[in-house]
This record gives structure tokens, sequence and C-alpha cells, in this order.
């Protein structure tokens, strides 16, 4: 779902701070490079470092907000923002030339990010939460994408490649034999990485996710 235009009510303004960014290396390049391969076209203003160590980019897909969460949690270094709101029309050529009230709400959840738990925050303007769904889904999906994320965030390496070779392969057979190792190994690593429990989380975050912004899914 690619959503551009100016029919759309509330969107989803996702901002990503570098944890201890003073004591480590610049992670924003390679931020900006993993997450226009998971949501570019996904995106109506791209990613982009808006100040320092902070990236920032408007979307109306339910479902990029999910995938960029994970990508973000599977490189490990960063707060993660949400705000739901209404933006200022037309959208500019930047993120950083954006104005209104998603905007607004994004920068106090990045903000609350670094104490929240699974340092990740959902913030919702308040024309969102006095809308028809109302604070309880603000809520709600933000407990899907707290949870997801902290059950995510477990895996290791390991972990990751299998996830990654069943989903080139999409058979535990093929991705055994990719990997060098029995498919009983495969099905083993693929469990403690949740991978099942993964895929239904996501599905449930941005079911809810979508309920929050008042967007068909």
């Amino acid at each position: 779902m690619t959503m551009k235009g100016p029919d759309l009510t509330i969107w989803a303004v996702v901002t990503a701070d570098q944890r201890n960014s003073r004591r480590a290396a610049d992670r924003v390049p390679a931020a900006l490079s993993t997450l226009d391969a998971v949501a570019g076209d996904r995106l109506a203003l791209p990613f982009e470092r808006t100040a320092g160590d902070e990236i920032q980019a408007l979307t109306g897909d339910p479902g990029a907000v999910v995938d960029i969460m994970l990508a973000l949690t599977r490189l490990d270094d960063w707060h993660v923002g949400i705000g739901l709101g209404p933006v200022d029309q037309p959208l500019p050529d930047s993120t950083r030339a954006a104005r209104g009230a998603a905007y607004l709400a994004a920068r106090t959840a990045v903000d609350e990010a670094r104490a929240a738990p699974s340092n990740l925050r959902l913030v919702a303007a308040g024309t969102v939460s006095a809308g028809p769904y109302g604070e309880t889904a603000v809520r709600r999906a933000e407990a899907a994408l707290v949870m997801l994320r902290a059950l995510v965030g477990r895996r290791t390496a390991q972990g990751w490649e299998v996830i990654d070779m069943l989903d080139a392969t999409g058979s535990g057979k093929l991705a055994a034999h990719r990997l060098g190792v029995s498919p009983s190994a495969v099905s083993q690593r693929a469990a403690r990485a949740a991978r099942a429990e993964a895929r239904l989380g996501a599905e449930l975050a941005q079911s809810l996710l979508a309920e929050a912004m008042g967007v068909a899914w």
C-alpha cells in the first residue's frame, strides 16, 4: 500500500535517534540505505538525516511503519518515535521542510522513547485521539509494536541468518542446503528466532496501527 495523496488525513512520521551517538560511529548512512530498501516506495517523504544523528520519514502505510520498526530493531542502535496526525498540505520535497501535528507528535515520541519500554513510543496528535477510534486504539497499536520489537530484538545473528534464508528460499530444505545444516537445525533455529510468532505479531501491529490511523487494511 502506498499513500501519498492529500486525501489521507492521518499520517505517520517515523523519527529515529541513534543511541550513544557520542561514543559510537555514525550509523546514519547505513540506516538510510537499509530503510530505503525496506520501505522506499511506500514513503511519501523518504528518510533523511534531519539533525545530527537523527533520521525521519513520512508515510501513510501502516505496514511500512511496522517494517521500518523491524529494520531499525535489527540495526540495534536506535530509539524509535512514531507520531500520528495530520500534515500540512501540499507536501514539500523534503521531510525537513514538512510541518503538521504528526511531526510534533513524532518529536514527543522520540524524546520519550529514550526511557520507554523497548525504546519505542507511539504518540498521536489530539485530533487523532479525539477521533472515532480514540486513544484506546493508539495505545493498543503502541503495545503491539513494543511487544513485537521486544520479541524480535532477542534474535541472534544466527537467528537472523536463518530467517533471511527462509524468506529468500521459501523452503526449509533449500535453506538447510544453502546453510550447510540439517532441515531440523533450520526448524530449531527458526523456532528460537520466533519466526512464526513475529509474523503474527507483525500482522497484529499492522492491523491495530491501521485502526489508529483510520486506514482500511
